[in-house]
């Protein structure tokens, strides 16, 4: 790895602690501090809130003072987006999400709605944001969005869309310390909780795949050489 991409581990965190924090801890501080930077007593939906970055997006909103409605599949998963902080809880399988947020927000609709789902929800979350409310897409699990006409942007309310990439918030050197040092930091003091969701030999790498790809895990994943 060329030298200017690497950050130091804080002593009181293990390796397999900093591995579960980097890509997903500062996807998530990008996602709450810079694609849309989240205020004090706003209200965020956030997708697939049990899996590893949705776990700590949630936790962070948090932290921030926000309002969090989160997206989940299950009961299971539910208690586990609650246990981070979670105010209100829709399983998908059983409720529709844009029915729900409305109801919860008595119909005002959210202030951004952080997506890494993709193509399952995307039309929907533009139903669910209030005027000049922000769609953060980071992801696309279930599949690309469609083509979007972006007069469609004007009738929902003059929103915004984004699309990021954590390549484009960690572009320079001292961005990257910034956010490194932050989550690093929020983990050392107890302030983030990380879900090592279970460890593999890297002679294990294809089940790891299998257990992501079939929805099973609701945190991060290691491969150990």
């Amino acid at each position: 790895m060329p030298a200017a991409r690497l950050v130091k581990i804080p002593d009181d965190l293990t390796f397999e602690e900093a591995a579960a924090a980097m890509l997903q801890g500062m996807t998530a501080h990008y996602l709450v501090n810079s694609s849309y930077k989240l205020q004090t007593g706003e209200t965020a939906l956030i997708h697939a809130a049990a899996g590893g970055v949705g776990n700590l997006l949630v936790q962070m909103a948090k932290k921030i003072g926000a309002r969090v409605i989160a997206t989940v599949g299950t009961d299971e998963k539910a208690q586990l987006a609650r246990e981070a902080g979670a105010d209100e809880c829709i399983v998908y399988t059983r409720e529709d999400f844009e029915t729900q947020t409305k109801k919860l927000t008595e119909g005002k609709g959210v202030h951004v709605v952080y997506d890494g789902v993709g193509k399952a929800t995307f039309d929907r979350d533009l139903e669910v944001l209030r005027q000049r409310g922000y769609l953060v897409l980071f992801g696309g699990s279930s599949g690309a969005v469609p083509p979007l006409d972006l007069i469609k942007l004007s009738q929902k309310g003059s929103l915004f869309v984004t699309r990021p990439t954590l390549l484009h918030y960690t572009a320079t050197r001292e961005e990257l310390e910034w956010r490194a040092r932050d989550v690093l930091g929020m983990i050392a003091r107890g302030e983030l909780k990380l879900r090592i969701h279970k460890t593999y030999p890297l002679s294990e790498a294809a089940q790891a795949h299998q257990d992501l790809e079939g929805r099973k895990t609701t945190g991060k994943l290691l491969l150990v050489p």
